[in-house]
């Protein structure tokens, strides 16, 4: 059963683990908190640096951006499960000799080893209402299921996928705009305020954590988004694409190929009609705004493209440049 934890001897030794943009304001709310709570932050554990941009050049995770703005230790293993430094690693979070663990979109599942080192857990902000969406994606999971709402749990956290008990949750509504960029930013700043609300309850042993419904049908999964997921088939509903759109906003975007080259498709909506009886999927109409795509139901309006190698634009912009892109078959 989950453990309920008495109150730390004060200040509570907070490590922070963190890597992308979602983390950012996490890391704020416990850093602005924590005068206030008697907690302090004695480090922050983030991704290694990755090659990003054309150039490739090595580039820091925002949580080591904001937290180096913080001035608060910054950490980068390598690996904590497995590989030639891994154990030093898990040692060097050991010497933190943190009270507490507090994770968001890490970007690893923690191996017991470190799961065990806090002697009062290790809570998880997660971007989904827990047990749905387990897993890499849970923002791009829900609007790519057309769900009407999302929310956050603060989760302490186990040894599975996302599977431990729920100390509190936030729902809110999905609006029909929202991208995984537009929701992420809400769903971080209501995580964090969740967290520092539900912290300090924690830590008295005034919260009781509810276990998650693992029945089939309430625990769902997600994995982590490639690239390759964000191509079109046209062979699929135009309500469904749409969505794909908005989930993979503002990466891998939903792309074709047009011309043998990549076109990315940043925003669209779907127009109440049939596709017509001599087009194929993934042909391109005429329509009063603009063009739009035929696919296996309805037709995908084009509002916003991108060209390899060229600026975003308004669909209408580069069709008047390339009017021959109504009639072609993408991808």
């Amino acid at each position: 059963s989950p453990k309920c934890y008495n109150a730390p001897m004060k200040p509570t030794r907070i490590l922070f683990m963190g890597t992308p943009a979602f983390a950012v304001p996490v890391l704020h709310a416990l850093h602005t908190a924590a005068p206030a709570q008697d907690w302090s932050l004695v480090a922050v554990a983030t991704q290694p640096d990755r090659p990003a941009g054309r150039g490739k050049q090595l580039s820091p995770s925002a949580v080591k951006v904001a937290a180096q703005a913080l001035g608060l230790p910054v950490l980068q293993p390598a690996g904590l499960r497995k590989g030639p430094d891994a154990a030093a690693a898990v040692e060097a979070l050991r010497a933190l000799a943190p009270d507490l663990l507090v994770v968001a979109a890490y970007g690893l599942i923690l191996p017991a080893k470190v799961l065990e080192i806090p002697t009062f857990g290790c809570i998880n902000v997660h971007a989904s209402l827990l047990p749905a969406w387990r897993g890499a994606s849970p923002i791009a999971a829900s609007i790519l299921a057309g769900d009407t709402a999302s929310g956050v749990s603060i989760m302490l956290m186990d040894v599975g996928m996302d599977t431990g008990p729920v100390l509190a949750q936030v729902h809110t509504p999905l609006a029909p705009n929202d991208t995984t960029e537009s929701l992420g930013s809400r769903l971080a700043e209501q995580g964090a305020a969740l967290l520092v609300e539900t912290l300090p309850r924690w830590l008295v042993g005034d919260v009781a954590p509810v276990p998650q419904n693992d029945l089939p049908g309430q625990a769902t999964q997600c994995s982590l988004i490639r690239k390759e997921d964000g191509r079109m088939e046209w062979t699929l509903p135009a309500a469904h694409l749409e969505r794909m759109v908005r989930a993979y906003t503002p990466w891998p975007s939903a792309w074709t190929t047009w011309r043998g080259q990549p076109l990315r498709i940043l925003a669209a909506r779907v127009l109440p009609a049939t596709a017509q009886a001599d087009t194929t999927p993934g042909q391109v109409v005429r329509t009063d705004a603009g063009a739009a795509v035929t696919t296996a139901s309805g037709l995908l309006e084009l509002v916003t493209l991108q060209p390899a190698g060229k600026r975003a634009m308004a669909a209408l912009d580069f069709l008047n440049g390339a009017p021959d892109l109504v009639g072609s078959v993408l991808g």
